[in-house]
C-alpha cells in the first residue's frame, strides 16, 4: 500500500494510503456481482410482468439503466463509494483534498470504457501500477484517486510507550519475550488493573518472574509495569 501526499488549497499536506490493487480488484468483483444480480432480478421481473412485446424493449431499457449507471450513481450518492468500495473500505478522493464533484465522477465513469471494458481491465491495472498514486486513466483525467481507509495497526504501535530520556531498565531478560507474547501480557495486565483484579496481576507477575528467572522485591503491579516498559525500551532501541 503506497503512501502519497495530498496538497490542499491551503497548502496543507495530508498523507493518504493509495488503495492496494488487490483491494480494488475485490471491490470490482463485488460491484460486478451486485450488477449481475440486479440484471437477473430485472429480467425475472420483466418475465413475471408478462409485458406486451411492443413495450418490452422500452421497459427493458428503463429497468436496466440503473445497472449501466451503477458506478456513476453510487459514487455520486455515497460520497465516492460503491457497495464494493464500501466493503473494502475504499473511497474516491480528489488529489487536491477537495470533495469530488459530479463532473469528476462522470469523467471516471466515462473512461471506464477504456480502463476496464474495452481492455478487460488491462489499461487500469497498468496505469495504477505506474502512476504512483493509484490512478487509472479515469482518475488521471478527473484529478482523483482511490484511497484505503483501513487503519494499519502493528504490534510495535500497540506496545509503544513514551519513556523518559533517562529511563533505566531493570530487566534485560525481557527480551526473551516476543512482540506477541508481550502484547498478551500487556492486554491481560491492563484488563486486570482496570477491574482491580489483583489475583490475575499476581498470577501474571509470578509467571513472568518464573520465565525470566529473576528475583525482585517489586510488588506484582509494579513488576509487570516495569517489564512492559523495559521491553519497550529494548525494542525501541533496536
Amino acid at each position: 500500500m503506497e503512501q502519497f501526499q495530498i496538497e490542499t488549497a491551503q497548502n496543507v499536506g495530508i498523507s493518504q494510503n493509495a488503495a492496494h490493487l488487490g483491494d480494488r480488484m475485490l471491490a470490482f468483483l463485488i460491484d460486478t456481482l451486485v450488477i449481475v444480480i440486479y440484471y437477473v432480478l430485472a429480467f425475472w421481473l420483466l418475465v413475471l410482468l408478462n409485458v406486451d412485446p411492443a413495450d418490452q424493449w422500452a421497459l427493458s431499457l428503463v429497468m436496466l439503466l440503473p445497472g449501466f449507471l451503477y458506478y456513476l450513481l453510487l459514487e455520486s450518492l455515497m460520497d465516492g463509494q460503491t457497495l464494493g468500495k464500501q466493503a473494502m473500505q475504499l473511497r474516491v478522493v480528489k488529489l487536491d483534498g477537495s470533495k469530488p464533484s459530479f463532473a469528476s465522477y462522470f469523467i471516471r465513469w466515462m473512461l471506464r470504457l477504456l480502463d476496464v471494458s474495452i481492455s478487460s481491465g488491462g489499461v487500469a491495472v497498468f496505469t495504477i501500477l505506474l502512476s504512483g498514486k493509484g490512478q487509472r486513466v479515469g482518475d488521471i483525467a478527473a484529478g482523483t484517486t482511490v484511497i484505503s481507509e483501513k487503519k494499519r495497526i502493528f504490534l510495535k504501535d500497540t506496545l509503544w510507550r513514551q519513556l523518559p530520556e533517562d529511563y533505566s531498565p531493570r530487566f534485560p531478560q525481557v527480551t526473551i519475550f516476543s512482540d506477541r507474547e508481550m502484547q498478551t501480557i500487556k492486554e491481560v495486565y491492563e484488563k486486570a488493573r482496570g477491574k482491580g483484579d489483583h489475583k490475575v496481576v499476581l498470577s501474571l507477575s509470578n509467571k513472568i518472574v518464573g520465565l525470566m528467572d529473576v528475583k525482585t522485591d517489586l510488588k506484582p503491579m509494579e513488576l509487570v509495569d516495569a517489564v512492559i516498559s523495559d521491553y519497550c525500551y529494548y525494542t525501541q532501541e533496536r
